[in-house]
């Protein structure tokens, strides 16, 4: 018979283990007891009062004395090696700034508590000279040494340094390997014939100056990033400089960007990063190739490029479908920049830096051909890099490594203001609107969710609660967008919209003049909204997390909290993807709360969805 859990024994066994929690796997292994006997003593333990539990994810879940609860501050670390996970517990700056330096912030666990995963990629891309300094950072964070961790972080760290891309002196690219084993049975077998044009020694291969990207590329999902010291031009000089003074974290980006040449800024809405990168550019000073995905986001770049740098307006040009100029620096959309009629006036320039704005589009086939333009500098922007394809890596891969700081640390900076998420979910409007739902199938089921009629006095409802600050409301459907912006007497700006009327409708909400804009997946990215106060997302829930940033982002501003609230259908598959969606931003450290609306009274059942659970 398994004896009682007592205090006592718990208190035995994180002496033992020598940690300040432990998991239900670890009590078991030192209690002697199987891993759901564990389980049990230990919540036996929480409901008597003694212990606390933490779900940091679905795994682990660690118990921990009650009354350290009440330590708020003192910085505790737990580290699971196995996962290459860290649980961190009230962190100080300092130690925020160095888990930066070699992890990545995955999840937050409420009450302060952070955790934290070493990914293969963040040690290759650590912004080290070698690895014994990357171990001092993390000797200096972790409470302990652990032999196991930092034999796999200096395995990582070797696979880093393997393979080296540099210009022969005359001309072409050769590849080099550390071993003629690596280049025999890693390269040469993992390459393509023609992307390898001969062999030159057995250590050294030339590189079809087409191939560079793929061979990259290659090697990197082979685990072996691609060390590149091509000789690349900067093209003609183009002194240059910046008048708004970086904030230090900018200062960080920055150096850290010139420090490997390469590299995604990574930040939330409002954190600046398009000023980094025109800090970036004055550093650089020379010519430079802006790559965006449409015409009102090259707009928005000519006119700060005008007004927080001293260039001046004959030294930029933009080139779309639009206007057709190249000059020392040259904003394009990624569509024109691909297409074969205008890639030789690209291809023949000689540019210092290429910047991608909004770089999670490059894995894309359109997009990716711009990232065959040769450049000394690459630099990436965006909010959230994260693809539902799974193909982020390639992000990575293509244009550098990411670059950025914990979107909670800005927060708890002042930086950039913290929104608050609100999930409101709302019963159907009618029996009818129900009724339909029940008997729909497919994408169809999936839209009539979306735009349940209840969500339009919902909306209504909060506007009246937030009267006179400026909102934003996200829609996915045409239809949808007109009924609301019938129903609340606002502009529905969308695809179909002109685009001098879609600018001037922007422009009026940017300086004020309007209060109100519905706006469908237009407005999602590269438009620059810089007063909305209040966000409501009415439908669009089946899109993607980068997609949930985006519209959160639009509320993330220095000055003042704003609200974000996400409109789900009770009893549909959009409470799911609610849940899912938002989930994104709560790992960033966002506050997600979840509510039921009241707008509209229904006897409609909790659940009419057979897929729901």
């Amino acid at each position: 018979m398994t004896p009682e859990p007592t205090a006592e024994t718990f208190y035995d066994a994180l002496e033992a283990i020598g940690q300040p929690v432990v998991t239900a796997t670890r009590y078991a292994q030192q209690r002697d007891l199987d891993h759901d006997e564990a389980t049990d003593a230990l919540d036996a333990l929480v409901e008597d009062g003694p212990l606390l539990r933490q779900d940091v994810s679905s795994d682990p879940i660690v118990y921990y004395p009650e009354e350290w609860s009440r330590m708020t501050d003192r910085e505790r670390i737990v580290v699971f090696p196995d996962r290459r996970q860290l649980v961190v517990d009230q962190p100080r700056q300092f130690t925020r700034a160095q888990l930066s330096q070699f992890a990545r912030l995955i999840d937050t666990t409420g009450s302060e508590g952070y955790l934290y995963e070493i990914q293969p990629a963040d040690i290759w891309q650590a912004p080290y000279d070698d690895v014994d300094a990357l171990l001092g950072t993390v000797r200096d964070v972790l409470p302990d040494r652990e032999p196991d961790l930092e034999a796999w972080i200096e395995d990582q760290w070797e696979r880093a340094h393997q393979f080296t891309l540099r210009t022969h002196e005359d001309g072409y690219v050769v590849l080099e390997a550390a071993s003629a084993d690596l280049m025999g049975n890693v390269a040469r077998q993992k390459l393509e014939a023609g992307q390898l044009r001969a062999e030159l020694s057995d250590t050294e291969s030339w590189v079809a100056e087409e191939s560079v990207a793929t061979v990259k590329r290659t090697l990197y999902e082979a685990g072996y990033p691609v060390v590149d010291r091509r000789d690349l031009d900067t093209g003609e000089p183009l002194p240059v400089d910046l008048h708004p003074e970086l904030r230090p974290y900018q200062h960080e980006w920055v150096e850290s960007f010139l420090e490997r040449r390469s590299g995604v800024l990574v930040g939330p809405p409002g954190s600046g990063k398009t000023v980094a990168a025109m800090g970036i550019l004055s550093r650089i000073e020379g010519e430079t190739l802006i790559l965006v995905p449409g015409r009102e986001l090259a707009t928005q770049w000519r006119e700060e490029l005008l007004s927080q740098t001293t260039l001046t307006d004959d030294q930029i040009g933009e080139y779309h479908g639009g206007q057709k100029q190249v000059r020392p620096v040259t904003i394009a959309t990624y569509q024109t920049a691909g297409m074969d009629r205008h890639r030789h006036i690209f291809d023949d320039r000689e540019w210092g830096l290429i910047v991608y704005d909004e770089v999670h589009h490059v894995p894309s086939d359109v997009f990716r051909r711009s990232t065959d333009l040769q450049s000394r500098h690459r630099l990436g922007l965006s909010a959230s890099p994260v693809r539902e394809d799974d193909r982020e890596e390639e992000i990575f891969t293509l244009i550098g490594p990411p670059i950025g700081t914990d979107w909670d640390a800005l927060f708890d900076a002042g930086f950039v203001a913290e929104p608050t998420v609100e999930i409101r979910y709302l019963p159907w409007a009618d029996e009818t609107a129900r009724n339909e739902y029940v008997s729909a199938q497919g994408h169809e089921r999936r839209q009539l969710a979306a735009t349940n009629p209840a969500k339009i006095e919902e909306a209504r409802q909060l506007l009246r609660q937030h009267e006179g600050q400026q909102a934003l409301v996200f829609v996915d459907y045409l239809d949808q967008g007109r009924a609301l912006s019938a129903a609340l007497e606002a502009p529905f700006v969308s695809g179909e919209t002109r685009h001098a009327r879609r600018s001037e409708l922007f422009e009026a909400f940017r300086s004020g003049q309007r209060d109100t804009l519905i706006v469908s997946r237009v407005g999602d990215e590269g438009i620059d909204l810089p007063n909305a106060e209040i966000a409501i997302v009415a439908s669009g829930l089946g899109g993607s997390r980068r997609q949930s940033s985006q519209r959160a982002g639009r509320t993330m501003r220095p000055d003042g909290r704003a609200r974000m609230y996400v409109l789900a259908t009770r009893g549909s598959r959009e409470e799911d993807f609610a849940r899912q969606r938002i989930r994104h931003l709560a790992e960033k450290g966002v506050t997600v709360t979840e509510q039921s609306a009241q707008a509209v009274e229904s006897d409609a059942p909790e659940s009419d969805d057979p897929d729901s659970s």
